[in-house]
């Protein structure tokens, strides 16, 4: 995730990137229904979609040693294939042998709205295992409206700013009101710089896009590597086009068959989780600035911080204060990879006495902010997919409010932000288009789905639940930290997952890997 430098240099996944903080999971305040799964399309293209799934890829130097780039043409409107056209960024590393080549491996790191292409030549394709690097061409595509493919925009920087400052944990009504401003300023900003593709970006197109792609590769079957929000568009993609599954990897599941207010519940649990490990192995060092007490303190101490914080916001070293909402991203950005503790315990000393530059630098990584004030398009395209998969998680500010002592109980220390977060799709100008519903895929080859037990961004219970979904699908579990398991260091998990990329053999349904 190049938006996570200071927590993981291998990016090895962008993970469900602002799915909470930018609070567009929607769902409803009641459950929304569970709808039919979208047909499967085995049947030959639709003559209008010929000339998309006919192109050839003219593949040009991109300026990044060892990688290619070209562009992929698709329809805007799947619905009007003689409409409108969208062009499509693609990368990749041809395979590097020795041994036959198997074809094409594409890769998307999640968000939604992590750039594809800046995963492929950031890490995958130089750190993915030599042995599939070697029989695979590595390939990626920015999805519709992400980076480099006709990007949302929505705010300037300064906006930007503004807007990650908002106070998300409203005490009053000025402030509901002010919270709600920012989520209806933040839509109108999308629908103002791209309201032509706004409708258009959503997880089904996505995966419509990518069969596309896997026609212009010469591909009969799609290879395929997702994490995180990059699991829910494989597994559509298996959803739509079963009989074109080739051998898909779903790292850090994410299960369709919720609500967006369940999801966004349920993944506020596992950030809660993350702390709780966080905090069991903080407590443990001298310098640990929660206290040196039980997890439970640690906990009462984080909350107190970020009141604190709230009332008083911290200087930076900037112009921009650490107030409750930067402090709790900066927090959470650290509960991706437990290879960032040290440096959040780090930070959190420093803003606690006085000096807030550590935490907001963890925020800012977070949001994609870079030095000058600019931010990629991430939370702008998270926001985008998010409010057209799933209906609102509110109606209105009022069922946030409710929602707040559930979200408290799934997490004590973030859930009353959270659950305001998820306020945004409520004002969302483009209608959604998908709804929840289980995903089977009859008639696909194995599906490899990957758990990790105190994954803060997917919590392990859905992986459970989309391997037990597809009619084919096969449950790997990593038991421990962070979020996604492959290339994190268990060689378990990476011969597991090696061999069926390279063999077509995935591991025994339910095999444990630490």
């Amino acid at each position: 995730m190049d938006s996570r430098r200071l927590l993981r240099t291998s990016a090895t996944a962008l993970a469900a990137a602002g799915l909470i903080l930018s609070g567009c999971s929607g769902g409803s305040d009641a459950a929304a229904p569970r709808t039919a799964a979208p047909a499967p399309s085995s049947a030959p293209e639709a003559p209008k979609l010929k000339k998309y799934y006919e192109q050839r890829l003219k593949w040009r130097d991109c300026g990044v040693e060892g990688f290619q780039c070209a562009t992929l043409r698709a329809p805007l409107d799947y619905a009007k294939p003689d409409g409108e056209e969208i062009e499509l960024a693609v990368s990749r590393a041809r395979a590097t042998g020795p041994g036959k080549r198997l074809g094409s491996l594409l890769v998307n790191p999640g968000g939604p709205g992590g750039s594809a292409v800046g995963y492929l030549q950031g890490y995958a394709g130089i750190g993915y295992p030599a042995p599939v690097r070697a029989r695979y061409d590595m390939v990626a595509v920015d999805p519709r409206g992400v980076a480099r493919s006709e990007p949302v925009e929505c705010l300037t920087g300064p906006q930007m700013d503004a807007y990650t400052q908002v106070d998300q944990t409203p005490d009053d009504t000025a402030e509901v009101n002010a919270l709600s401003a920012a989520f209806k300023d933040f839509a109108a900003g999308c629908e103002k710089k791209s309201g032509k593709v706004l409708p258009h970006v959503s997880t089904v197109e996505t995966a419509r896009d990518m069969d596309v792609l896997r026609a212009a590769l010469g591909d009969g079957k799609l290879t395929y590597v997702g994490a995180s929000y990059g699991t829910f568009l494989g597994a559509t993609y298996a959803e739509l086009f079963p009989d074109r599954v080739g051998r898909l990897v779903l790292d850090g599941a994410m299960d369709p068959s919720l609500s967006a207010l369940d999801l966004n519940r349920d993944q506020t649990g596992g950030f809660e989780t993350a702390f709780r490990a966080f905090a069991a192995d903080c407590v443990r060092k001298p310098d640990c600035p929660l206290g040196t007490g039980s997890v439970a303190a640690a906990g009462e101490a984080m909350k107190k911080f970020f009141r604190d914080v709230d009332a008083e916001p911290v200087p930076t070293g900037e112009s921009r204060k650490l107030g409750e909402s930067l402090a709790t991203t900066g927090v959470i950005a650290a509960m991706y990879d437990e290879g960032a503790w040290p440096q959040l315990r780090e930070a959190l000393a420093q803003a606690m006495g006085g000096e807030g530059s550590g935490l907001l630098a963890l925020a800012d990584s977070y949001y994609e902010r870079e030095t000058d004030g600019t931010y990629a398009n991430l939370m702008f395209a998270n926001a985008a997919v998010n409010c057209l998969d799933l209906p609102p998680a509110y109606r209105d500010a009022g069922g946030a409010e409710k929602a707040v002592p559930s979200f408290e109980k799934a997490s004590p220390v973030f859930g009353a932000g959270l659950a305001w977060a998820a306020l945004n799709c409520t004002y969302w100008p483009a209608p959604p288009t998908g709804r929840p519903h289980r995903i089977t895929a009859e008639g696909a080859a194995p599906i490899l789905v990957v758990g990790t037990t105190r994954d803060p961004a997917t919590p392990y219970h859905w992986a459970r639940s989309l391997a037990g979904q597809l009619s084919s699908g096969t449950l790997l579990t990593y038991e421990g930290d962070g979020h996604t398991a492959y290339g994190r260091g268990s060689d378990c998990i990476d011969t597991a997952i090696n061999t069926y990329l390279l063999e077509g053999t995935p591991p025994a349904d339910g095999k444990r890997c630490s």
